[in-house]
């Protein structure tokens, strides 16, 4: 580091209004005693152009953070909070050196995302602080990048298109197939709206919940009964969640349960949509991945059990074939 280096750390943030995917903020430091060519706010710029700068600003940053904070974390915090927490985190991946002697911190916006004296909010900074034009460059490409490959995972949807925003093409998606737990925001008004709990009463969604828990466990104490060992329950990733594992003999069945009080709408093995299945046969991949040694010679199946009635009993039990 010069003595004579003039440090400017800018941050923006991409991802505050999509409906899915998470959020990132990058922070971006640069030594404003040098030119640099071609920065400017990256929603001027086409996305070829976006991904021929990025590399550019990796080679002539003096450090690049980027926080990014996971659709979960987000739920919980709120907007405010969760852009703070990757403002956190984006400037502690910086080099201490370049961090501690920057002269000044600028913030793209009128959120003071960064607890420092250094730091100054300015509405359109990333079209006039060319470190926080580089931050906004960075941020939307690994996000953009990120969204692509998370459409491999969940071809059905878009992400690649839309990058999690609430075009028509998510919208009919959505109405399609349903939201994907640990990927769309179920704090946003448009996700909660689609699993109808807008309205719906603190009590009502406890008690429903509560009889979900109850019927899960009637499911494992009837798959115990039936000679199958309960691996595990109510396994879950950010991603993805498995309501029961369960072992007999070399296979690993991944269970589904599905739960209705009466069985007038038909029983809850109708729940199984291609959605769900496509869901079912994902989260079965991710454990098997992170599990191998739980997994280790075992054949996996996919099954449903489906219960009705208070207290609820097995009604049905299928194995899907996958």
């Amino acid at each position: 580091m010069t003595t004579n280096s003039n440090i400017t750390i800018g941050i923006d943030e991409v991802g505050r209004g999509p409906w899915a995917g998470p959020l990132l903020v990058s922070a971006v430091a640069l030594d404003m005693n040098q030119s640099y060519e071609g920065l400017a706010d990256s929603k001027k710029l086409t996305k070829h152009r976006r991904e021929a700068i990025a590399p550019y600003v990796q080679r002539v940053a003096l450090g690049i953070g980027l926080g990014w904070v996971n659709v979960p974390e987000l739920d919980q915090l709120g907007m405010t909070k969760a852009l703070q927490l990757g403002a956190r985190r984006a400037y502690n991946q910086l080099p201490r050196d370049v961090a501690d002697e920057a002269d000044r911190i600028v913030i793209d916006g009128n959120i003071k995302m960064l607890d420092d004296l250094r730091a100054t909010v300015m509405v359109k900074a990333d079209a006039k602080v060319q470190a926080v034009s580089a931050a906004s460059i960075v941020a939307k490409v690994a996000r953009d990048s990120y969204m692509a490959q998370l459409s491999k995972l969940f071809p059905n949807y878009g992400f690649e298109r839309h990058a999690g925003y609430g075009t028509k093409l998510h919208s009919e998606t959505l109405n399609k197939y349903g939201i994907i737990n640990g990927v769309h925001r179920q704090s946003f008004a448009p996700i909660k709206r689609l699993m109808g709990i807008m309205d719906a009463p603190t009590s009502d969604r406890k008690v429903e919940q509560t009889a979900g828990h109850i019927a899960e466990a009637a499911a494992a104490d009837y798959l115990a009964e039936s000679g199958y060992e309960i691996v595990v329950r109510n396994w879950r990733t950010s991603l993805c969640e498995i309501d029961i594992v369960a072992r007999r003999n070399d296979d690993l069945y991944f269970v589904e349960v599905k739960y209705r009080e009466t069985d007038q709408h038909g029983d809850g093995l109708a729940a199984i949509t291609p959605h769900k299945l496509a869901q079912m046969k994902f989260a079965a991949r991710t454990y098997l991945h992170d599990m191998t040694r739980t997994a280790e010679q075992c054949n996996p199946h996919l099954m449903a059990v489906s219960l009705s009635g208070n207290p609820p009993k097995v009604v049905d039990i299928v194995e899907i074939n996958s």
